[in-house]
């Protein structure tokens, strides 16, 4: 068998072609960008018209007092940058941090029904805050959220561990794990509420998810968590990518699958348990909001993480907003309004689902 190699000459009097960027290209990064600033400038301006709704004398008149703060009244100072403003700023981390902690969690399992909750993570954290409340412990303010924040790692921990079988880590394991883990956790909850007494309004409310009465103090409990994980989630972005095409093939083409899967995982669970430490069980906004994301950008992780943060910020700053503005002066926990508003598109994600396959 012979081989034939063809060869050509180079001709220095032809300049090599340089392609320009196709129509729909140029077209698709311009709407990409469009979109990017288009959810900058809503966050920024969901964060400050949110800072205008809720009791006291700043109301929505007063809004542009906000940039003219030398002139207001030391009371509305105090409503403004003690109240309102750490409550608003913990509203934006958390629905970002647990936005994109959905994202990451559903490319690394390939299912879109998974949400940061799945292993487990809220029920470890709920049951350290049930324990904290019913015993009354004595660190102060911090008890409740420092409590929570240890039993979410102390959840992690016992995921990570069960789910491992011979130094790998496979995702239906570990996912099994998290479920298990977290009906153990539920269960302990249930039976802590069944001899609460006097307690129980108390456990009622903080499992319900809400940000009443938060200040600086979640916030600088919750920023260092998210400062850390979410660029680290980012930086992920190509291998979540090709974990799309499937282990064997990210494999092939030189992915660390258990490096990643590690890593990942563990940076969820920080950024996760923080929020839940912070706010309480906040549900469906790190299920529906990468959804909707996907809908809109596709399966790409470079687009699809960063707009998740930013649109999970817009949307729990106004799940908040309507919390404490539908029902003035009663506030109503942001939990029942997220689960309310996610309900029904999680039913049209299904049905549209039902449709595509037949």
């Amino acid at each position: 068998m012979s081989i034939v190699l063809k060869t050509t000459k180079f001709n220095p009097r032809q300049q090599p072609k340089i392609t320009e960027p196709s129509n729909t290209t140029k077209r698709s990064s311009q709407k990409v960008f469009l979109w990017e600033g288009g959810l900058i400038v809503g966050l920024l301006l969901s964060f400050l018209l949110a800072l205008s709704f809720g009791r006291g004398r700043f109301q929505s008149g007063d809004f542009w007092a906000i940039f003219h703060w030398q002139d207001i009244s030391p009371l509305q100072k105090t409503i403004l940058f003690q109240v309102r403003m750490p409550r608003v700023t913990l509203a934006t981390l958390v629905g970002g941090g647990l936005s994109i902690s959905g994202a990451v969690l559903q490319g690394l399992f390939r299912n879109p029904l998974v949400d940061p909750y799945v292993l487990g993570i809220s029920s470890g954290a709920s049951f350290g805050a049930v324990l904290a409340i019913l015993k009354k412990w004595n660190f102060g303010l911090y008890a409740v959220p420092f409590s929570a924040f240890s039993f979410a790692l102390l959840t992690t921990f016992l995921v990570f561990s069960l789910g491992q079988v011979n130094r790998k880590t496979p995702l239906e394991t570990l996912l099994l794990s998290g479920v298990a883990v977290g009906f153990f956790f539920s269960a302990l909850v249930s039976l802590s509420m069944f001899f609460a007494g006097h307690d129980l309004h108390q456990i009622v409310f903080w499992l319900m998810g809400g940000l009443w009465n938060r200040s600086w103090r979640e916030v600088k409990m919750v920023l260092p968590f998210l400062s850390a994980g979410i660029p680290f989630m980012l930086a992920f972005h190509r291998e979540l990518n090709i974990m799309l095409l499937g282990e064997k093939t990210a494999e092939s083409m030189g992915v660390d699958i258990e490096r990643v899967k590690r890593w990942l995982v563990f940076a969820c669970s920080l950024v996760v348990a923080s929020c839940v430490a912070a706010s309480g069980v906040i549900g469906f906004v790190g299920l529906i909001v990468p959804h909707i994301m996907r809908l809109l950008f596709g399966q790409n992780h470079r687009l699809l993480l960063p707009f998740s943060f930013l649109s999970g910020g817009i949307i729990l700053l106004w799940a908040d907003t309507a919390a404490r503005s539908i029902l003035n002066p009663v506030e109503l926990p942001v939990g029942i309004i997220t689960s309310l508003l996610g309900a029904p598109f999680f039913i049209y994600l299904l049905r549209k689902r039902k449709k595509l396959h037949g």
